[in-house]
């Protein structure tokens, strides 16, 4: 590829060499051609248009225009490009008029090389009208259109407002365009590109695998108990994401976190704005704040150093879960993906598909996403392997996960399988109603309740033939019965269990039903084993692993001038230098400008802007 390219990436942002597929993609967009950027979080996504859009005005093409979503992530990436010496802007609500007005003038005449809007302000006639200004002028080089998933119906997290981004294509044909995302399976990247009218465009897929990450999923129990001794058996006093389902768990996490000593907030679209600005400020700003969330806590969280992210319910989907998995570790250090799920979740995911008012098409394709993430929860083989053969990606077992580690014995459950669902067979028979998996369960495991004894069902056949099965076992075969379709949840009638035509072949012993023991045995049994073979704790490296003595002490001095720096600048840490860059400083123990020089992450400006307090603060430390 032409040098310019390179140039760019050591003269601005201070790196040596692009990574992975970013070189093919930069040049490919500088000379004009559409691109479809699938790239895992961490990746570098924002490089493959960030180096375009300035190759292209310095070639006189004008302004890129960034479509994100999140008023947070334009106000971090700007940032970030101002520390670097890019001119960049945003357009979105915080702006006074008067200062939105200053924005729009600047873009018209091409005075600044990126504008980062939200879909719903770049698809109105005023703006649409204001790049036909600019393209009549020469002034409008490229589209970049971040998250690209949200443009499909099938994606994890679909916004209707990026259907509209059809018009950027419509109207304005020869401006290139590049959609990104991190996560897209194949029925989701087809829409993309169906959508935005990139059919001729050209695909970049970069491998899905985030090998930093190591992925646990255990059977919920009492989730807050399990992720209180997770978080302080391995990741005390770190940073990390915990989601939740609804907004009442995100309160009850972050308040019994802050109990127990962790520095956890709240963060969910019931909040008040301020209070949930202020909380994600914090997050990103400050170091081993524990963020409780929905996932409206999601998109543009840059963090690097984020050790974990936990879930205490289960996601919709793999996408969504590979998504807010990935934003652990974006800094390449060791990072955990932790979740608990149990019979409830299933029950409850379930009962969101068939109670949405969407079409069957619809519905059909979100039972298959969210089948596929059981099977995930459910494996006994390598979980890694599992996520990446979803997105179409063939791998080895990574000697890293949960079930590599430490792999799990498995039972044949198909024996409790076909006594679960004969007593459900037979109480519907006999009483005409449906009940839930709590009086099955007492039925088959031969237990007097005052329920059973009202009902008369310990006349059943099948009371008592399954006193042999714990209730661990039974839950972990309801589980397995509701994923494969062989058991359905009646939402409208508590929750209970009905029989489907997927019920018969278990029954006939055409379909075995096989499960993990470690999710199965009984509660002594499983918390002796599991103390057995607990893994040893393992914190992550910290980007400062191997300094010893005097450059440890300069890693902390530095740490410290860069907080000074971020808060005077009201911009994360990070922004202003990665951990990694200071380690390397710390390192290194420059004298002058020149050895800051070849130190990634340094670029001309940075190096202009900090360098000469960067030598003081090592001097000062020497």
């Amino acid at each position: 590829m032409s040098p310019a390219p390179n140039a760019i990436l050591h003269e601005i942002f201070g790196y040596e060499q692009f990574r992975g597929p970013q070189a093919a993609i930069v040049d490919h967009v500088i000379a004009g051609g559409d691109a479809l950027v699938l790239m895992p979080t961490g990746g570098g996504k924002s490089l493959c248009y960030q180096i375009p859009a300035i190759a292209r005005q310095r070639a006189g093409h004008g302004v890129t225009i960034v479509v994100s979503p999140l008023i947070a992530l334009m106000h971090d990436q700007v940032g970030a490009l101002h520390e670097a010496g890019v001119e960049a802007a945003f357009l979105n609500s915080t702006l006074s008029m008067e200062d939105a007005s200053s924005v729009e003038k600047r873009m018209l005449r091409g005075e600044v090389t990126l504008v980062y809007a939200a879909p719903e302000r770049v698809t109105t006639p005023r703006f649409l009208s204001q790049l036909q200004a600019m393209h009549d002028n020469g002034r409008l080089s490229l589209f970049a259109i971040d998250e690209a998933h949200c443009v499909s119906q099938w994606g994890h997290d679909f916004r209707p407002e990026y259907r509209a981004l059809t018009a950027l294509h419509e109207r304005f044909p020869g401006v290139p365009r590049m959609a990104l995302t991190a996560t897209a399976d194949d029925i989701t990247r087809a829409d993309i590109l169906e959508r935005l009218q990139l059919g001729d465009a050209r695909q970049f897929i970069s491998s899905f695998d985030r090998p930093n990450i190591r992925y646990t999923i255990v059977e919920k129990k009492d989730a807050t108990a399990q992720l209180l001794r997770f978080i302080e058996r391995e990741h005390e006093g770190e940073a990390g994401i915990v989601y939740c389902q609804t907004r009442k768990r995100v309160e009850e996490i972050a308040a019994t976190l802050s109990q127990q000593g962790i520095r956890a907030l709240p963060y969910h679209a019931g909040l008040d704005q301020d209070v949930r600005q202020a909380n994600q400020d914090r997050f990103l700003r400050e170091e081993g704040i524990v963020m409780a969330a929905t996932i409206a806590f999601g998109m543009g969280i840059d963090k690097p150093d984020v050790r974990f992210v936990a879930h205490v319910d289960m996601p919709k989907n793999i996408e969504g879960y590979y998504q807010e998995t990935g934003r652990g570790g974006r800094d390449g250090l060791p990072a955990d993906a932790w979740m608990a799920y149990g019979l409830q979740d299933v029950v409850n995911q379930r009962r969101m598909i068939d109670e949405s008012p969407a079409g069957d098409e619809f519905k059909q394709v979100m039972r298959g996403k969210l089948d596929a993430l059981l099977a995930l929860a459910e494996a006994t083989d390598c979980r890694r392997v599992r996520l990446l053969a979803y997105f179409g990606e063939a791998s080895k077992p990574c000697g890293n996960c949960d079930n590599c580690l430490n792999p799990p014995a498995v039972w044949d459950g198909t024996d409790a399988a076909r006594k679960l669902l004969s007593t459900i067979y037979r109480v519907q028979q006999q009483s005409g109603i449906s009940f839930g998996a709590g009086h099955i369960m007492d039925i088959l495991r031969g237990k007097p309740t005052e329920k059973v004894k009202q009902f008369d069902h310990e006349r059943l056949s099948t009371f008592g033939i399954g006193a042999g099965f714990s209730e661990a076992q039974l839950r972990g075969v309801l589980r397995q019965l509701i994923a494969i379709g062989a058991l359905s949840v009646d939402s409208e009638a508590f929750n209970t269990l009905r029989l489907t035509e997927g019920s018969r072949a278990v029954l006939k012993g055409e379909l075995s039903v096989r499960l993990r023991e470690s999710v199965s045995l009984p509660p002594e049994r499983s918390r002796r084993r599991a103390d057995e073979k607990v893994r040893e704790k393992t914190r992550a490296p910290a980007a400062s692993a191997g300094l010893t003595g005097q450059a440890e002490a300069l890693f902390t001095a530095l740490k410290a001038w860069r907080a000074d720096v971020a808060r005077a600048h009201n911009l994360p840490a990070y922004v202003i230098f990665h951990d990694a860059t200071l380690a390397a400083i710390a390192a290194m123990s420059p004298s002058s400008l020149d050895d800051l020089q070849g130190i990634s992450g340094i670029g001309e400006t940075k190096l202009a802007k900090y360098g000469s307090d960067v030598l003081r603060v090592v001097a000062e430390a020497s």
